[in-house]
């Protein structure tokens, strides 16, 4: 059973065929697929998702979108995670984090806003799906402080064995996606090949990340070419990493929807 661990199935490249999209996935094999939000104006909207096609949600309010959100958007989230509460698709509070990779953006802003989501994780009893993108050591500062217990995913994660090892230790899973199938991509594919077993999940993060099979250059884009990603190409990613780590795509597949359970145990 392969789960896509991160999907934003919401988001407008998919307006003209979502429908399509979805269908693609599951022909494929991809049994569950987990949609996050990214600020206030898409709860409703991937919650709606969720329920239309049986799939799974997160609520949260992504970093690249802090300087958008008002405060009042932490409560609103917390409102909607009380509502929501016995509700079996809402599988976690995400997606959340920090991001120190893309400039201009206020750092304090950030970490206020993904200390008060772990806050109401930690009251809400549900584990996060972490955006990590140059932020490892302040994420797993930020775990630590608030004293976050019930885990959950560090997505799309490319920091280093000791990172993995703690955010492991601290119950977390790893994402892996569509990086790891570009040669060039050495320490995703090394961390993909080394990691305990028990350590993965697999994700698209589509329409983003599109996998090498799919990856179109600047020159190529200019000129019309598209790359989005989707979820029907996580069993090509999936055997990628069966390659990577010298086992079989069933192995591979076990292994992550077992982890992704264990997660998200709303999954």
């Amino acid at each position: 059973m392969l789960i896509d661990t991160h999907c934003h199935l919401d988001a407008a490249e998919f307006d003209a065929d979502r429908a399509a999209v979805i269908a693609r996935a599951r022909a494929a094999g991809v049994a569950q697929i987990v949609v996050p939000a990214v600020h206030a104006a898409n709860f409703e909207t991937v919650r709606r998702l969720a329920h239309a096609e049986d799939l799974r949600y997160a609520l949260g309010v992504h970093p690249l979108y802090v300087m958008q959100a008002a405060d009042a958007d932490l409560a609103r989230l917390d409102a909607l995670l009380a509502e929501c509460r016995d509700d079996p698709r809402l599988v976690g509070v995400g997606e959340i984090g920090l991001d120190f990779f893309v400039p201009g953006l206020d750092a304090a802003r950030q970490q206020h806003f993904y200390v008060e989501q772990l806050k109401l994780a930690r009251r809400h009893g549900l584990p996060v799906i972490l955006h990590v993108r140059k932020s490892a050591d302040p994420l797993l500062a930020g775990l630590r402080r608030v004293g976050h217990r019930a885990g959950g995913i560090a997505h799309a994660f490319n920091g280093s064995v000791q990172q993995a090892e703690a955010f492991v230790a601290l119950g977390f899973k790893l994402g892996f996606g569509g990086a790891l199938t570009f040669e060039r991509a050495l320490q995703i594919r090394r961390l993909a090949a080394a990691l305990p077993a028990d350590a993965l999940v697999l994700e698209t993060d589509a329409p983003d990340i599109p996998p090498q099979w799919l990856y179109r250059t600047a020159a190529e884009r200019a000129a019309g070419a598209t790359s989005r990603n989707e979820p029907a190409e996580l069993p090509r990613i999936a055997a990628v990493l069966a390659d990577l780590r010298g086992t079989t795509l069933d192995a591979i597949v076990a292994h992550t929807a077992a982890n992704a359970r264990a997660a998200l145990p709303r999954l």
